[in-house]
């Protein structure tokens, strides 16, 4: 009897193949951050949803134009980042509308960051620690959620948390995913044990619009920081991934579509969509083949992945309603691991840095907010205040 070995896809399907896991992978291990995120600045469930829809389409338009326009794997993606400066955030002044106009203005600056070269001047000259300390501050008790929730209901959670170890020896792309289809495992019996039902008109995809207005709380508390958040952590690290893969990207056309993208989306609930930095490796790397001029066609995959994804948006907002307590933040937690991990190595790499650094990791993750402004916004002018004294006087 012949032995039966495992098959790669063919050299022309495996462009495709990446483009499908770069999606599968990209939404799977961060959308819980999204909902949470949406929720926690004033999202009802359907508004949440109705934005996870919106940023699907707004990353699979994104992905289809600059990779059919360019010839290059360029993936977009939402802010993950971003969604956890929401989460951190919380409800501000204003509410649900103040939050969606925060995120126009967002768009706003993103495509004026492509068409007028000094203002990505200026964000260059933020000190990469202080952006990346900010966000570790940021990300500290979402990271918490996993530990907390074993204690509130580890039947639910330890299955989570084994799943996600497990695999992230084994197989560490996958291992957030899998927690995940752990979770709904959870939810799912829960819902049979209970013989729950849900209301199948919840299930299908819809958008809710609200017309965003603007306080000073949402442009300072909420706009600047996820601006700078996601320039600093997802397009400046996209951009050199994909160098290192031998490919430039166009910086003004991405910067200018990105923002167009974030724009669109944001009445829909959409906070932020950006060029995707870590998951960009698997659609320009060499699990997308070996011909580099023929990788364009995952780009094009993952878009396409994603506009099939975000038809099941509601599907996946009603897990995270339907989740037992602390299931689905633990989830969530996970996926920020990483993040969390690089941002804080990014964040005291510097000696000269180190002590201001501290101080706005410290102010981002007390979460204390003041005058309506979130601790975010504080942290980074906590951060250079210290930087200006230490550093008086010095060249």
């Amino acid at each position: 009897m012949a032995a039966v070995t495992a098959q790669t896809p063919p050299a022309a399907a495996r462009p495709v193949v990446a483009g499908i896991v770069t999606a599968l992978v990209g939404f799977s291990s961060s959308f819980a951050v999204v909902l949470t995120g949406l929720t926690a600045v004033g999202a009802t469930a359907g508004q949440a949803a109705s934005g996870l829809l919106a940023l699907c389409v707004a990353m699979g338009g994104a992905c289809i134009v600059l990779s059919l326009r360019y010839r290059m794997p360029i993936t977009a993606a939402w802010s993950t980042p971003g969604a956890a400066l929401l989460a951190a955030t919380g409800t501000i002044e204003g509410g649900w509308p103040a939050a969606v106009g925060a995120f126009l203005l967002v768009g706003g600056l993103v495509i004026v960051t492509g068409l007028w070269p000094q203002l990505g001047s200026l964000i260059a000259r933020i000190p990469p620690s202080r952006a990346q300390a900010m966000l570790a501050g940021v990300l500290l008790p979402l990271c918490l959620a996993p530990v907390t929730g074993l204690v509130l209901n580890p039947w639910g959670v330890v299955p989570v948390v084994l799943t996600w170890l497990v695999f992230a020896r084994f197989a560490p792309r996958w291992a957030v995913p899998l927690a995940f289809v752990a979770a709904t495992v959870v939810v799912v019996g829960g819902l049979i044990a209970e013989g729950a039902s849900v209301d199948p008109t919840l299930l299908l995809p819809h958008l809710e619009l609200t017309a965003p207005i603007l306080t000073p709380g949402a442009v300072v508390g909420i706009a600047l920081p996820l601006y700078i958040v996601t320039m600093a952590s997802q397009n400046v690290p996209g951009v050199a991934i994909m160098r290192s893969f031998g490919y430039r990207v166009p910086w003004r056309p991405a910067m200018v579509i990105t923002g167009i993208g974030t724009a669109l989306a944001a009445p829909a609930g959409g906070h932020a969509v950006n060029l995707a930095a870590i998951s960009a490796a698997l659609a320009a790397g060499p699990d997308a083949g070996p011909d580099t001029a023929r990788r364009w066609t995952a780009g094009v995959s993952t878009g396409v992945s994603y506009l099939v994804l975000g038809a099941a948006a509601s599907v996946f907002a009603a897990l995270v309603v339907l989740a037992p307590e602390g299931v689905i933040p633990a989830v969530a937690g996970l996926a920020l691991f990483a993040a969390f991990g690089s941002a804080v190595q990014q964040a005291i790499d510097d000696p000269g840095e180190r002590i201001p650094a501290v101080v706005t990791f410290l102010v981002a993750a007390s979460g204390v907010a003041m005058l309506g402004v979130s601790a975010a916004f504080w942290a980074l002018v906590a951060g250079l205040v210290v930087r200006l004294v230490l550093h008086a006087g010095r060249r």
